[in-house]
């Protein structure tokens, strides 16, 4: 009897899929360049049961497999190899509870991050993280990336906020981890552990959120324009410098502000080659201090126009232009997203070092960045079919990793090693990390079935 046949028997045929025209939109994620084969089958699950059912069948056959969300990834994790399983969180999609007094909600993975947020919004409740695919990515992946967003320098990244979980590890084991408690100290992290793991210690199937009160002021928008990304970097350590810590502080160089004009006709890239935005959302004459002291950073470092923006349509606008960023980027053709994190005061030097990489490997890298806590983003542009330029690309690609691990950073802030940054992530770990990892995935998944291959190789 076929895989696909046992699949189907143990959760329904309606949650199978063998269409190969079907599968191939689950075979992979967003991240260019990054390898992927034709799955055995996709399933669909709905309950935890069924998750549980497909983990213990594919332990005892040995077959691997890997979770998918909204397959909004950057680093190839989601991707499968010829033979896996996907199991595709789409219908684990609903929110199971809210609480306002413990200020936490529990959801499936599935739940996509901007329907939460308008879910407990309805309770006097925010959810922070927020990546820019937050309008279509899913819980789920964001807890398997620990994935972050323009909210992150105030306000932390998801690990910050997962209280505890349900997960499917082992050969089809149901456990609970974490809490659901403010506070608990029993044990190891082990629902910290399971964010960021990529999908290769097991299969998260609810996870319990905490929340933060709905924010309800105005917030405080600066905006400054460079003639460089160095003078641009320099005004990010000096915000940092000063003490204040800004609800967010965003960088977008002009060449995707212009494919963001050319896109959008939004008109942002006439004032400079470089644009930072700042916001401050402390209420009162707090948040307007905390603006001033940002404004006379971005003034002090040599902005060429720099002001506090008063129209809070357009301020808005600016924001929308920064998460348009890439998508605008990706309808010029094939683009690889880099995304190292270094110290706040050495962005400047680690935006030099990217330019330095563009102009000896001749390749164009556009910029775009959560500057205010370090993470950066080059956009790697590349004809499609030019071979020879996406080789330089690839070179300059690991020379920009090299560097960032030169100036005390790491390999990557939020969107995860997968297939794209192993090499970097065993450099940065060191070979006795990395068998602590190993040793780790050997007890948690002892058949070896979840993401193999990804994040480190195997032993």
């Amino acid at each position: 009897m076929s895989l696909a046949r046992r699949l189907a028997d143990a959760i329904g045929a309606d949650q199978v899929v063998t269409d190969p025209e079907i599968m191939r939109g689950y075979a992979h994620d967003e991240a260019e360049w990054a390898p992927y084969g034709r799955p055995a089958a996709v399933v669909r699950p709905r309950e935890t049961s069924e998750v549980a059912a497909v983990v213990a069948l594919c332990a005892s056959e040995g077959v691997p497999l890997v979770g998918r969300g909204a397959g909004t990834g950057l680093s190839g994790a989601a991707n499968a190899v010829d033979g896996w399983v996907v199991v595709s969180f789409e219908r684990m999609d609903r929110v199971l509870a809210v609480d306002p007094v413990q200020q936490s909600a529990v959801v499936q993975p599935g739940v996509v991050n901007d329907r939460l947020r308008e879910r407990v919004a309805r309770d006097g409740l925010w959810y922070p993280p927020d990546p820019a695919s937050a309008p279509w990515s899913t819980i789920g992946g964001n807890v398997a990336t620990n994935a972050g967003g323009l909210c992150c320098v105030k306000y932390g990244v998801t690990r910050d906020y997962v209280l505890g979980m349900e997960a499917v590890v082992g050969t089809g084991q149901v456990v609970r981890l974490g809490r659901s408690t403010a506070k608990g100290v029993t044990g190891y992290d082990l629902a910290g552990l399971m964010v960021g793991s990529e999908g290769t210690l097991g299969l998260v199937t609810e996870v319990t959120l905490r929340m933060r009160p709905l924010r309800t002021g105005v917030e405080h928008t600066v905006v400054g324009y460079f003639d460089s990304l160095t003078d641009a970097g320099r005004a990010v350590a000096a915000v940092a410098a000063s003490g204040v810590v800004p609800s967010a502080l965003e960088l977008i160089d002009r060449f995707c502000l212009q494919a963001v004009d050319e896109w959008k006709n939004m008109g942002l890239s006439a004032e400079g080659e470089v644009l930072l935005l700042a916001r401050s959302d402390q209420p009162g004459a707090a948040g307007e201090q905390e603006a001033d002291t940002i404004l006379g950073c971005f003034e002090s470092q040599g902005s060429v126009y720099a002001v506090r923006s008063t129209d809070a349509e357009e301020a808005e606008a600016l924001f929308a232009a920064r998460r348009l960023a890439y998508p605008a980027l990706e309808r010029l053709g094939p683009l690889l997203t880099e995304d190292v994190c270094v110290p706040k005061a050495r962005v400047p030097h680690m935006l030099e070092r990217i330019e330095e990489a563009a102009r000896r490997f001749d390749t164009h890298i556009g910029n775009i960045a959560h500057a205010g806590d370090g993470n950066l983003h080059p956009l790697f542009i590349v004809p499609a079919g030019d071979e020879q330029a996406k080789k330089r690309a690839k070179e300059a690609f690991e020379v920009i990793v090299d560097e960032a691990l030169a100036l005390g950073g790491t390999v990557t802030g939020e969107h995860g090693v997968g297939l794209l940054k192993m090499r970097g992530a065993a450099r940065e770990m060191g070979p006795e990390v990395v068998a602590m990892h190993r040793a780790v995935k050997g007890a948690l998944d002892p058949a070896g079935i979840f993401n193999p291959g990804k994040v480190f190789a195997t032993a």
